[in-house]
Formats: structure tokens, C-alpha cells, sequence
């Protein structure tokens, strides 16, 4: 069994930056893929950012490249998410997700996710 818990977030006005925490815990971090997630109101669940197993790969939703980086440290068992010149359209309930597998390969392969956390932008 994975646990995830997540620390940051909450409020900041258009332009700022927030970074996102998530510590992880029972299983194998360092040979697994990792993920942050978002759903805003009225959205479905989208994948923002993820991560391979030793940090060489990312992949990153349109909405977010250039302005949100995904990190991690495979020594301490985190995972980070960098978020930079936020948007209003931002505004989500962001969550870190455990993988199966070392390479991103899609949602069906997540199999644990963090507790969620808001994110606001707004002025």
C-alpha cells in the first residue's frame, strides 16, 4: 500500500507561484512514474504534469508547459510541482498520484492518489 500526503497550495493572486509538495511513503517511489492531477470546477480530471521513475522524462499539459515544472528526489521520497505566472483558469483542486511503472503510460496505470489540495488564483 502507497500513501501520499501533500502539502502547499491555497491562495495567490494571477502572476504568482505556488509550489506543490508530496511525500511518499510503502512502496517503491524511486521505480515508479509519478503525477500531479487537477480538476477544476465544472472539469473533468486532467493530468498536468508527470514524471519518470529517475527524473530524465516529463510531460506536461499544453495548458500548463513552460510555466509549471514537475520535479522530484528519489532520496527523500517527494515529488514537486513548481507552478509560475498562475492564471485564473488555474483555480483547481490539484492532487499528486502514484504510478505503475517507471515511463508515464496513462491514467489507468495510477494506483494511489494524494488527499488534494485547492489552488486559487485570484486577485
Amino acid at each position: 500500500q502507497v500513501t501520499l500526503v501533500e502539502s502547499g497550495g491555497g491562495l495567490v493572486q494571477p502572476g504568482g507561484s505556488l509550489r506543490r509538495s508530496c511525500a511518499v511513503s510503502g512502496r517503491t517511489f524511486s521505480d515508479n512514474a509519478m503525477a500531479w492531477f487537477r480538476q477544476a470546477p465544472g472539469k473533468e480530471r486532467e493530468v498536468g504534469a508527470a514524471i519518470s521513475w529517475r527524473g530524465l522524462r516529463t510531460t506536461y499539459a499544453e495548458s500548463v508547459k513552460v510555466r509549471f515544472t514537475i520535479s522530484r528526489d528519489n532520496a527523500k521520497n517527494m515529488v514537486y510541482l513548481q507552478m509560475n505566472n498562475l492564471k485564473p483558469e488555474d483555480t483547481a483542486v490539484y492532487s499528486c498520484a502514484f504510478h505503475y511503472g517507471g515511463d508515464w503510460a496513462g491514467v489507468r496505470f495510477i494506483r494511489a492518489w494524494g488527499q488534494g489540495t485547492q489552488v486559487t488564483v485570484s486577485a
